[in-house]
């Protein structure tokens, strides 16, 4: 079992991995960082949320976040408006340079992830989620 386990999760981060740099090499190329195209990928389509909808929602941590919104605000690709009910709490959304950039780029990098998949048919995705739901679910068990 030991050795099972330990290769099962060495082969899990190793495509987590592989993954990564694949998927940060292609936001490279439109000038953003991973996390950058994060944030304008989960507000794409939306109204916007607040920092905290935001942070539930993207796999940035709480302690990068600030410092990435900071750095689309300064690129014009997001605004922060104050809650007229909460003034503490901040809402985000996607500028008009914003969507126009998520516009194109998204569909252009979704392409791109889904050629790493090519050979996968739907019964192989069906089979990949059941067990990666299965470990999820293993995992948040504490």
């Amino acid at each position: 079992m030991d050795k099972r386990y330990l290769r099962s999760i060495r082969l899990l981060a190793e495509c987590m991995q592989l993954f990564e740099q694949t998927s940060a090499h292609n936001v490279r190329q439109f000038g953003l960082t991973h996390s950058q195209f994060d944030i304008i990928a989960t507000l794409g389509n939306t109204p916007g949320m607040t920092c905290k909808q935001l942070g539930e929602k993207t796999l940035i941590t709480k302690g990068t976040l600030t410092g990435v919104l900071d750095r689309l605000e300064q690129k014009g690709l997001i605004l922060r408006e104050r809650n007229e009910g909460d003034r503490r709490q901040l809402f985000v959304k996607l500028s008009a340079s914003g969507v126009a950039l998520f516009s194109e780029i998204f569909p252009k990098v979704v392409q791109q992830g889904r050629q790493r998949f090519c050979a996968y048919h739907d019964a192989d995705f069906a089979a990949l989620e059941h067990e990666l739901l299965k470990l999820k679910l293993a995992l948040s068990k504490n």
